[in-house]
């Protein structure tokens, strides 16, 4: 058995050999340039994803999105019966080679019970899961129902009507819309978000009254500063938005930026709990509760007795219940700070503009909308007024026939051949083919004088329509009118006040909760690529070696509090202050914090020193590479208010070759470039209070020489300290001693 199975593998090899014998190229290896790889390969797949997935277009819809709402109007459920979403989806099908999940999934996200849209384009029944909750995940396609809502009549009112292209779907057996003829600027009205190959979209919703009202403002005046009408976004969860003018004015020009949004709550004082019934869109229950556990497990947080999910079909709902005592307003503010109860919604509205990806102001990008709106319009008007002229073309016909009936009659009864009745019309009574032919479908029971009296008045009324579209496509200021009119009309039938509720970042209680964090002692550690660790005594004694990126080693590590202040100094002479209890606590097996992410420090910016202070006392010393020292009071660094960036924390008129944080005065060694050694006492020193001092010189360098190392001073470190020492700065320092070259080598090794 053996050998027959190896004859027949044998067979089947041979089999695979004479078939690529036959393929050109089959079985080549080529080497090819990265380069090339990426421009054949990768390129197309990324413009793929870009143009036809992830990134909108100015009628607010992802192809998904237009494909499913689409499907959805051609299967007539603008105005009929919901229909099971399983056929909703296989109907799909046709126009996006999808797999059903990913289809429904869209879908879902469309929907009225999804809670994710603030004007949602699908009336759906059953469970469709909630926008605000990763674990309540909706039914099945079988089990759920679905039509399109009344407001998708602004997406198709016009599309039989030559307002858009069409083009043929992916296997050449359909037409789809490029764009749907939306009459409101709906890339505004409801949120949309996605992830391409090196870029993404982010657009909030706004509401639906101000995004028409702002529009109908720069129709009038392309100079409308969109601020005064567009106040800000509105989500359909509600929330409180913290509003800043200035920011929003940035979002509006740049189409980047935060907009942070805050949960709303109510103290109930019988039970002594917070419902909180409203979050910001870009959290989940789930991770609130989580994040709130983690806290009250780590002593963060000690006034929670208990939290619990009440989401039920009343709505979204999460009651903390308190300890006695606990003040309610504080304890939000502190969960504000420290949980998703607060979270920012970050901006980037990137769109597609005729195939091409830009990221475009709010202003920019409904003036773009104008014009894609101003051309439907355009292309209506011309479709109806060639309809119109066909029409009236018809009746200019029938107007010839019925000025001589009988004669139209004894012509078509003394046709010999039902063929020639057209031709004999046209010569009888001067008329071309199209009208002879729709004379010829006339029913007898319409040559009567109110059938001759009506296509008349037909005849005047289109000449007046005619003339009036004739106008129309020739006015800019008439088509602008239509598009005002339509956009009113969207308000008074789809207008609703505001969801999210705005309120001033000036106003907002900012309580000091410093006092109310709970310290206890840990251990901080900060290594010379940035990474910072907090760990506790306890985790310390029983965790092993620290895990540290390749190349990095430890720079600083000290006992201190939960509350201690942390400086973190940068490579751009700015130095951001933290508090300790701003990091969690963590364990020697993992990296740590990032300092420049965390703090969110400039690009190109790093963390190259940590200083950690209870009261600010004592000095920080900078020594530069110029022979310059200067030694700033700690106290320097304190500020009144919470500010966590200072900038022109040292000086930058020379590299910086040391940083010391001292609690009082000690020695230190200096070495130089050219292996002289100076042993000084920083007391030597004055103080300065402004930060950004110069300094004054310490050791005196020839042209091309500079300081290379700087240590403290360890008794015994010299055999004869006082070689080193000198009565007056600056100094040039001394050689190394024969007795000391062993420690040369020694201080060598610590340079490296």
């Amino acid at each position: 058995m053996a050998g027959k199975k190896s004859k027949k593998n044998n067979n089947d090899q041979s089999d695979q050999i004479n078939i690529n014998a036959h393929i050109i190229g089959a079985g080549t290896v080529v080497n090819q340039l990265i380069t090339d790889t990426l421009e054949t390969n990768f390129m197309p797949y990324a413009m793929s994803i870009i143009m036809s997935r992830a990134i909108p277009e100015i009628d607010g819809f992802k192809p998904s999105h237009r494909k499913i709402l689409f499907t959805m109007y051609k299967m007539g459920l603008l105005t009929g019966a919901r229909s099971k979403s399983a056929n909703i989806v296989g109907r799909t099908m046709q126009l996006n080679p999808h797999g059903d999940a990913a289809i429904y999934e869209t879908m879902v996200r469309l929907s009225k019970g999804y809670e994710a849209l603030i004007h949602p384009y699908v009336d759906s029944k059953g469970n469709f899961g909630k926008a605000y909750s990763r674990d309540m995940l909706w039914a099945a396609a079988r089990y759920t129902e679905a039509k399109l809502a009344p407001i998708c009549a602004e997406l198709f009112g016009d599309i039989d009507k030559d307002t858009v292209d069409f083009i043929d779907n992916y296997d050449n057996t359909m037409k789809e819309p490029v764009l749907l003829p939306v009459t409101f600027p709906s890339i505004l009205v409801n949120a949309n978000t996605g992830i391409a190959v090196g870029m993404a979209s982010s657009i909030p919703s706004f509401n639906l009254k101000e995004v028409c009202e702002t529009t109908i403002a720069l129709i009038k005046d392309n100079s409308h500063n969109v601020a005064d009408t567009l106040k800000a976004p509105d989500f359909f969860g509600g929330a409180a938005l913290l509003y800043e003018r200035q920011a929003i004015e940035e979002i509006y020009k740049t189409g980047r930026g935060g907009i942070r949004l805050r949960s709303k709550y109510s103290f109930d004082k019988v039970n002594n709990c917070i419902d909180i019934t409203e979050i910001p869109p870009t959290t989940t229950t789930e991770a609130i509760i989580e994040k709130i556990i983690e806290k009250i497990k780590t002593g963060n947080i000690r006034d929670i007795s208990d939290i619990r999910d009440e989401t039920d079909k009343s709505g979204l709902k999460i009651t903390i219940d308190l300890k006695r005592g606990a003040d309610a307003d504080k304890l939000m503010q502190r969960l504000f700070k420290s949980t998703p109860l607060e979270d920012t919604f970050s901006c980037n509205f990137n769109v597609l503009i005729s195939g091409s990806p830009r990221v475009l102001g709010v202003s920019d990008l409904l003036l773009e909308w104008i014009a894609f709106r101003t051309d439907c319009v355009r292309r209506r008007v011309f479709f109806n007024l060639n309809k119109a002229k066909e029409r009236l073309h018809l009746l200019r016909g029938l107007e010839k026939i019925l000025l001589d009936i009988d004669k139209a009659i004894k012509i078509i009864r003394n046709t010999a051949e039902e063929s020639e009745v057209v031709s004999n019309l046209m010569i009888g009574f001067l008329i071309d083919e199209i009208q002879a032919e729709f004379v010829a479908e006339i029913k007898l029971r319409h040559l009567n004088r109110e059938f001759i009296l009506k296509r008349v008045q037909d005849v005047e009324r289109l000449k007046k329509e005619i003339t009036d579209m004739d106008d129309i496509l020739a006015s800019k200021t008439r088509v602008k009118n239509i598009i005002i009119d339509e956009l009113n009309d969207v308000i008074k039938k789809y207008g609703e006040e505001r969801k999210t509720e705005i309120i001033y970042a000036a106003d907002t209680i900012q309580d000091d909760i410093i006092d109310e964090v709970p310290d206890y002692p840990v251990n901080l550690f900060f290594t010379r690529e940035g990474y910072f660790k907090k760990i506790t005594p306890l985790s310390l004694r029983m965790s092993g070696d620290h895990k540290l990126k390749d190349g990095d080693s430890m720079l600083i590590s000290m006992e201190s509090t939960n509350n201690a202040d942390l400086l973190f100094f940068t490579n751009k002479c700015q130095v951001y202050k933290a508090k300790a209890f701003d990091f969690d606590d963590t364990k020697t097996s993992v990296l740590g914090d990032y300092v420049p992410s965390k703090l969110g420090m400039e690009s190109g910016e790093s963390a190259i020193y940590m200083a950690v202070t209870l009261e600010y006392s004592g000095y920080i010393i900078f020594v530069f590479e110029n022979g310059k020292i200067t030694k700033v009071e700690m106290e320097a660094y304190k500020t009144k208010t919470n500010r966590k960036k200072l900038i022109k924390a040292y000086s930058d008129k020379s590299p910086l070759a040391a940083i010391f944080h001292i609690d009082i005065d000690c020695e230190l060694v200096v070495k130089s470039s050219s292996g002289r050694y100076l042993l000084f006492n920083s007391g030597a020193i004055s103080p300065k209070t402004t930060k950004d001092s110069a300094g004054v010189s310490l050791m005196t360098l020839k042209k091309g020489q500079r300081i290379v190392n700087v240590k403290e001073y360890v008794p015994g470190e010299f055999a004869k300290p006082h070689r080193y020492k000198t009565k007056n700065l600056p100094a040039a320092g001394s050689l190394l001693s024969s007795d000391d070259i062993g420690e040369q080598l020694e201080m060598k090794k610590d340079d490296d």
